[in-house]
């Protein structure tokens, strides 16, 4: 009730009056009070006027399961929340509901995070009440060597929320970091559970640096922050909702073919790899050459100096002028 009472107070421009919200929900005004009162205790402002009802003036920016499935489009993704304030790491947590068999779409948010992991076992913490901390999980009937792309999915719907919710210009260092103005402002970890031929579950984690204001020492020249780029605050909420909703629609194309011959275009558009030279990292083989975009595959496809291709399934990639390499 308390998420689509946040959804109708936000979206009406007049007040609601209480007659008419008893109705919608089949409760007494008593309850309609109620959960008034626990939006207040929320931090949501909301005014209530004798013979006009209520009308939202303000609305805190928190990430709880209720503001998220307030302003959620989709049909599944995300519908089945669970919000913790404060989390060792959310993919720790989904991938124990997994375990317990929670439904494919359940998503795990946090308004803190003390033990995440980046790539190759990074730590990634992320400080209360300012970023994103969210993790998908998902039971595709998928060969287990395709379930990689998946990080390219997200990687695809959260540039693509991020410039439609802020209008900044974001883009995707390959294969999976998000980038703002050279800076990069998410990092995506998939993890996933399978036998041979079965996965068990999949689990995609996002942290989007969303309103942070600083960053330690170390990595204060390539972090950034969304909040910082555009100069204001922005809705946590509202954007972890549009990125649920474009995942949703990339993931319903993906299961079609398991590749990204659908989609490979789209995230060659977002590609900031694409056309710019880079230094592949592979142990005991790095080279440099010019990426060319990725592939059905998602492989990145680079050009060497010799003129041969190579295809770069994973591993670390610099690309010159971006997170210091020059």
């Amino acid at each position: 009730m308390k998420s689509e009472l946040l959804k109708i107070l936000r979206e009406s421009p007049e007040y609601i009056s209480g007659q008419q919200l008893c109705g919608h929900f089949g409760v007494s005004r008593t309850a309609v009070w109620k959960a008034i009162r626990q939006l207040k205790d929320e931090g949501y402002k909301i005014e209530a006027l004798k013979n006009k009802g209520y009308r939202i003036c303000e609305i805190p920016d928190i990430m709880t399961a209720e503001e998220l499935k307030s302003r959620l489009h989709t049909e599944w993704m995300g519908q089945n929340c669970i919000y913790l304030e404060s989390v060792d790491s959310t993919n720790t947590c989904a991938k124990r509901l997994a375990e317990e068999g929670a439904p494919a779409g359940t998503l795990v948010v946090a308004d803190e995070q003390t033990g995440g992991r980046g790539r190759r076992g990074r730590e990634w913490t992320a400080s209360k009440g300012s970023n994103i901390m969210m993790t998908l999980l998902l039971r595709p009937r998928i060969n287990p060597g395709n379930a990689s792309r998946l990080t390219l999915l997200m990687a695809m719907a959260v540039a693509e929320g991020i410039q439609k919710v802020t209008g900044l210009p974001s883009g995707i260092k390959w294969p999976n970091d998000i980038v703002v103005h050279k800076k990069k402002v998410c990092g995506i970890l998939t993890e996933m559970s399978s036998e041979i031929d079965y996965i068990n579950h999949v689990v995609i984690g996002a942290g989007i640096n969303v309103n942070q204001e600083c960053f330690p020492e170390e990595i204060g020249a390539t972090a950034g922050s969304l909040g910082m780029e555009l100069g204001k605050k922005i809705c946590r909420a509202e954007l972890a909702a549009e990125i649920l909703g474009e995942l949703e629609k990339l993931y319903n194309i993906f299961l079609q073919t398991e590749d990204l011959s659908a989609l490979y275009q789209n995230y060659n558009r977002l590609c900031v790899n694409r056309n710019r030279e880079i230094r592949v990292l592979e142990p005991g083989n790095e080279y440099t050459g010019t990426a060319e975009g990725i592939n059905e595959a998602g492989e990145l496809m680079v050009r060497r100096a010799d003129g041969s291709m190579a295809r770069v399934y994973a591993g670390e990639v610099s690309v010159r002028g971006l997170y210091g390499y020059v």
